[in-house]
């Protein structure tokens, strides 16, 4: 069983900037791919950016450029940077974790974090 903890989101004026973290209850290099996706209002959850344990990403057109992906193996945490913020960037963030086990691939979901890009 893997539990993912979300922080850092909150209110920031359009163009500035956030950084949420992801704790892991496990070791993340057991992980194979962490990532972030966000649910607007009335939205599907949509992903904004992955990273698998070999470090390879993979981002959104609308977070390329803007969003960085981090994992921090010491820390078990996975970071998402966030620049530039736009009022369309207003969601609530979720980290996902994929565990390879013998029996399958197994995904586990964060609470989620709020941002709120507002002037």
């Amino acid at each position: 069983q893997v539990q993912l903890v979300e922080s850092g989101g909150g209110l920031v004026q359009p163009g500035g900037s956030l950084r949420l973290s992801c704790a892991s209850s496990v070791d993340i290099k057991s992980i194979y791919q962490l990532g972030w996706y966000r649910q607007g209002p009335g939205n599907v959850r949509r992903p904004v950016a992955t990273i698998r344990n070999t470090g390879g990403t993979d981002y959104a057109k609308s977070a390329e450029g803007r969003f960085t992906i981090t994992r921090d193996n010491a820390k078990n945490t996975v970071n998402l940077q966030m620049n530039s913020l736009k009022p369309e960037d207003t969601a609530v963030y979720f980290c996902k974790g994929e565990v390879n086990y013998t029996s399958g691939i197994k995904k586990y979901w964060g609470q989620g974090t709020q941002v709120t890009v507002s002037s």
